[in-house]
């Protein structure tokens, strides 16, 4: 996540608002994080739960993701992975 001072969001609208376009940026004061400025779209998406991606725990994980990860891990251990993709 990109950062700007609040005194960039002054002198620079144009850079911080075209960041906070692309994912949302930390808008620091006093080197301390103070604001997230982000798309109204990115927001609608958070507000409501309109986006798909989530984070669970292991003993949460549905069980089709516990075998997508069984199997990356498969994958791994027997030396097969990142190297052999495209």
């Amino acid at each position: 996540m990109k950062q700007f001072t609040t005194g960039d969001l002054n002198k620079q609208v144009g850079d911080v608002t075209d960041a906070a376009s692309r994912e949302p940026v930390v808008l620091t004061r006093h080197n301390k994080p103070r604001f997230v400025l982000m798309s109204y779209e990115h927001y609608e998406r958070m507000r409501t739960g309109g986006d798909p991606r989530r984070a669970y725990h292991i003993s949460e994980m549905p069980d089709e993701h516990v075998a997508l990860f069984d199997e990356a891990l498969d994958r791994l251990a027997r030396g097969e992975g990142y190297d052999d993709e495209p």
